[in-house]
């Protein structure tokens, strides 16, 4: 196995922990799954920037939307009271995610996941 598959196989191993953690948060909205969460995406993250795969390159604009959303949805989290997510910091925690898990679709589908 040459070290472009695996580094794309663990780029992919990344994006299915992170859509797995996505789906349980989606299911059950425990928030402790933002940290599964970020865990993956660091990962995808440093595989993508330190891969050589021309793959990379391909999906480099939705990486970048899961990392700009996830970065996002962390500030959203910081500004609420102890915890409380009130109506207008769920609807933004709602779209981020949702922009997250279009991109994660978009990734699959280009390394044909999907």
């Amino acid at each position: 196995m040459t070290a472009e598959v695996n580094e794309v196989e663990l780029f992919s191993e990344q994006l299915v922990r992170l859509n797995a953690a996505m789906k349980e948060l989606f299911d059950c909205g425990n928030l402790a799954l933002f940290t599964e969460m970020n865990k993956a995406i660091k990962e995808l993250h440093r595989i993508q920037t330190a891969g050589k795969s021309a793959v990379f390159s391909a999906v480099r604009e939705e990486c970048n939307i899961i990392y700009k959303n996830f970065d996002m949805i962390i500030a959203v989290l910081r500004t609420t009271d102890n915890g409380e997510i009130d109506e207008g910091a769920q609807g933004a925690l709602n779209r981020l995610l949702h922009n997250i898990d279009h991109a994660v679709i978009q990734i699959a589908s280009a390394l044909k996941l999907v």
